[in-house]
């Protein structure tokens, strides 16, 4: 897993993680804003690193590695954890291991293992496999009617066909059969005391499950409503009020 980092000369650690069919440029808009006051750390998710040819393997392991780095390089303590999407399920899983010193964490609608019947939880990844692999097979156009959002311009769709381009059929496979059933300990036990769950204003339908998931087995979760924005939509369409969310979590895990 290669990882980049922004403002080492900073004290506070930020950990940045991004979602699924994106690269870790994600994050492009708001480097520029964090990195003065935060050490940023972005990895790039296996399967989905522009300069390395592997697939995604689980949300599991991906934590596991994540862990292993920051302990391994002295990073120990995270000013704020972030995942959007499928990184917030590399966030959850990573709370739960409760293997580093986490102040506070933020989940932007991120997925939760689904409490739904085995045979109902293949039938999802399997619809939700077709609907990504339609646009890898078909290009951009068919990319913009499966992702039918008022958010994507054409150099966006654009941006989203050439990341499917480049990863593979079991990664994509991979990516939603895990974060949408990865494994979590039988009772949850986490050091940190701030966590933050986004919702998107437009997502709201669509992330009931995750919310019912969090506030069960992370009951001190406090929920914020993101107005006039799309699932994964912050940071790449609103950078300013995303690097204040940050801000605001960390300056909150600390007052």
């Amino acid at each position: 897993m290669n990882i980049h980092e922004f403002g080492k000369e900073n004290e506070q650690i930020v950990v940045l993680i991004h979602p699924s069919i994106v690269m870790w440029d994600y994050f492009e808009y708001v480097i520029p804003l964090l990195e003065n006051k935060y050490h940023l750390i972005i990895p790039a998710i296996s399967g989905y690193d522009p300069d390395v040819k592997d697939d995604f393997t689980s949300v599991e392991e991906i934590s596991a590695e994540l862990e292993d780095w920051l302990i391994k390089n002295d990073h120990n303590e995270v000013a704020c954890l972030y995942g959007c999407s499928m990184g917030g399920s590399i966030v959850a899983r990573m709370l739960a291991d409760n293997r580093l010193n986490v102040r506070s964490a933020v989940l932007d609608g991120g997925i939760t293992p689904y409490q739904l019947p085995w045979i109902i939880t293949r039938i999802i990844a399997i619809k939700d496999f077709l609907l990504i692999y339609t646009g890898k097979i078909g290009g951009a156009k068919l990319l913009e009617k499966a992702f039918a959002t008022d958010e994507l311009s054409e150099e966006d769709v654009q941006y989203a066909a050439k990341v499917l381009k480049m990863i593979s059929a079991k990664t994509i496979w991979r990516t939603f059969e895990s974060c949408n059933n990865y494994s979590m300990p039988g009772e949850i036990h986490t050091e940190c005391k701030h966590i933050e769950y986004w919702v998107a204003e437009k997502e709201v339908k669509d992330r009931r499950g995750d919310v019912a998931y969090i506030k069960e087995n992370f009951p001190d979760t406090k929920f914020r409503k993101i107005k006039a924005v799309g699932h994964g939509g912050l940071a790449p369409f609103n950078p300013d009020r995303f690097a204040r969310g940050i801000d605001r979590a960390v300056k909150e895990a600390t007052s």
